[in-house]
């Protein structure tokens, strides 16, 4: 029943992406990746992995797609403003995807196997147990992605300022 529900899942992640990139208007464009953001998280709920659900959806869904609509909005896209561009870029694009799609055929050379977890541990995805993990197994790269986080803030902050020689 979960692999069932797992593979109807990843159709419709799948199927929104695409309606997402061919879509002609952005503000739907935004939608079907919301959809599709709702779609992975429940993938996530099914491989017991509960509190990355809750935040992919508070980060991505809630934070990220309001910014995103928002600029929208603020910019107030039409077609009459559209600078006309040269399909070179098309051209560049389809090459790109061609790499792509030469990856993922010699990724998914050997065949595809889906394996969904055992239920050994219901407690797996859980934020206690995150937590523990990170704050005693993990807690040497979790402070050095803290430091170099604070790094970029830094750099971005001295990047912005206008009058500042380096």
């Amino acid at each position: 029943m979960s692999l069932t529900v797992f593979l109807i899942l990843g159709l419709a992640s799948v199927i929104f992406s695409l309606l997402m990139v061919f879509t002609k208007n952005p503000v739907h464009s935004v939608i079907f990746l919301i959809l599709t953001f709702f779609s992975i998280a429940g993938q996530y709920v099914l491989l017991n992995a509960q509190f990355l659900a809750v935040v992919h959806i508070i980060v991505y869904a809630g934070a990220i797609m309001v910014l995103f609509l928002f600029v929208l909005m603020l910019l107030n896209l039409n077609t009459d403003a559209e600078p006309r561009q040269s399909s070179r870029w098309k051209l560049g694009a389809a090459i790109a995807a061609g790499m792509l799609l030469v990856t993922l055929v010699g990724a998914l050379k050997g065949g595809i196997q889906l394996n969904m977890p055992e239920e050994s541990n219901p407690y797996v995805g859980l934020a206690q147990n995150l937590g523990k993990s990170l704050f005693t197994d993990f807690v040497v790269p979790f402070e050095i992605a803290g430091i170099l986080f604070l790094a970029a803030m830094v750099g971005a902050v001295l990047l912005a300022k206008r009058d500042v020689k380096i």
